[in-house]
């Protein structure tokens, strides 16, 4: 949701010439770039246990970040206070660590201010967090909690979290642009351990979405509380397999997350420009076979990772990466962009106003293909089906990944045979692209909270259909 931009302007205590005089004083040493990020945040959470919810809080996140670009160098410092002498101070450090000049007093000059292209309104709010009330949320957690332990008697405990934050932001650079939204979100967690004999077993389910507190529907518990305690019998009769090379069928949905993490990361275009990524040099080269396409989307309504701008102030948009099996292009933040003479894609992101912006991913996920899934599944001899996955390592330099497994099956001629846990996923990025030998028509983007950590953490969104790599190692027994 976005207000006039007199709101933002008041929320910070700022006006359209102190922004001109502060970009002013950040390029008065030299520089050839400067912009401005203003931040006020607003978090909440409520965490129930035992049936009861027993802890909560409230906060607020408030300050500034100015960043100086000078050739090669980077200059960026930030405030918690947005006092004109503080946002001063701010400009001067940035401006001497980008251009190794001693402050020597600001300068001025008059800049006419232009506002980028419009960007839809990605966050569709009809009960805004902060005008809710945390009591109001109450109700929800508790029948949840019930709603999860009735549906199965071996469900012994209940950890739900529900956290919440909006999000005031305010840009400005020295092209003159003014950019600003409010970025809204929900996220709830929950985790249940079950008990059958002397065994335990634990299942986590999230939902986040950049919406209003109107999330905290029915149809939401309803779904979180039918996931909490789907595939429990799998969970409990699941094994081990041998281990080896076999084909891997990844299921729709949550094993986005290995295309996040064993291909994404090396399409950020700052990797590229470095050297550092697998993929450095091979745009418009064949990456995968025809018919593959691989996006990173910003445009997605509600979702987690989209952004109507992002901490560049450059309109969210939807970019492939690879088009029909073709490498078309980078994660590129402004940085990059000029480093490669191309346009930003709009994937320059922050974790807050501390942190100087970086190219990353936002919502990113393999278009669908024509196979079924069930199909895909006949298809194979021997191998797994996976669902689901946990942590993961992955090297951008080489592309080798390795990751953990939390449930699937094994495929036994063309069939789901015995539950499988608790092995690893063994392969290279490259390599897993080349080897896909089918593509589900069922893409399916996962609402869980997903976070990526790649120096500052920043909220995504992964997705894929049911896909079949020919070939991956599986650490088994």
């Amino acid at each position: 949701m976005t207000y006039p931009l007199k709101y933002y302007l008041d929320t910070f205590g700022v006006t359209e010439s102190l922004l001109e005089t502060l970009v002013a004083e950040a390029l008065g040493r030299g520089g050839s770039w400067c912009d401005l990020f203003f931040e006020n945040t607003s978090y909440g959470n409520l965490l129930l246990r035992d049936s009861e919810v027993n802890s909560g809080g409230l906060h607020v996140d408030f300050g500034a970040g100015i960043r100086v670009l000078s050739g090669d160098k980077t200059g960026y410092a930030y405030s918690e206070s947005t006092s004109r002498r503080e946002l001063l101070q701010a400009a001067a450090a940035a401006s001497a660590i980008a251009t190794g000049k001693v402050p020597d007093g600001f300068r001025t000059g008059a800049k006419t201010f232009l506002c980028p292209p419009s960007s839809p309104d990605r966050y569709p709010v009809k009960n805004s967090w902060r005008d809710a009330g945390a009591e109001g949320f109450l109700p929800f957690m508790t029948v949840l909690d019930k709603s999860i332990r009735s549906r199965d008697s071996r469900i012994i405990k209940v950890i739900a979290m529900l956290s919440w934050q909006v999000s005031d932001i305010l840009m400005y650079n020295s092209l003159g642009e003014i950019t600003f939204d409010t970025r809204p979100m929900g996220s709830i967690s929950v985790s249940v351990i079950a008990a059958q004999g002397n065994r335990t077993e634990n299942k986590s389910v999230s939902r986040s979405f950049r919406t209003g507190a109107e999330m905290l529907s029915p149809a939401l518990m309803e779904e979180i509380a039918a996931d909490a305690v789907k595939g429990l019998d799998q969970m409990f009769a699941a094994g081990r397999p041998k281990g080896g090379k076999m084909s891997v069928v990844m299921g729709a949905g949550a094993s986005g997350i290995l295309l996040h993490e064993a291909m994404g990361h090396a399409f950020e275009a700052d990797f590229n420009r470095k050297g550092q990524s697998v993929f450095s040099g091979k745009m418009g080269l064949r990456v995968c076979p025809e018919g593959i396409s691989i996006i990173d989307d910003g445009t997605i309504a509600a979702n987690r990772g989209s952004l109507n701008f992002d901490d560049e102030g450059v309109p969210g948009q939807k970019t492939y990466m690879v088009e029909d099996g073709i490498l078309t292009s980078y994660l590129h933040d402004r940085i990059s962009a000029s480093f490669y003479g191309v346009a930003p894609t709009g994937n320059g992101r922050r974790e807050s106003f501390r942190y100087n912006p970086i190219p990353r991913m936002r919502a990113t996920y393999m278009e669908g293909g024509d196979s079924s899934p069930e199909s895909i599944i006949a298809s194979v001899k021997k191998g797994v089906y996976v669902d689901e996955f946990s942590n993961g390592q992955v090297k951008i330099g080489e592309g080798d990944f390795t990751f953990y497994v939390k449930s699937g099956f094994l495929i036994e001629d063309g069939r789901l045979t015995m539950p499988v846990k608790d092995i690893n996923i063994i392969g290279n990025g490259p390599e897993v692209l080349k080897d896909i030998r089918a593509v589900g028509n069922d893409p399916r983007i996962d609402n869980g909270t997903w976070v990526c950590g790649k120096e500052q953490n920043v909220p995504v969104s992964c997705g894929m259909p049911t896909v079949l790599v020919g070939s991956l190692t599986v650490g088994g027994e």
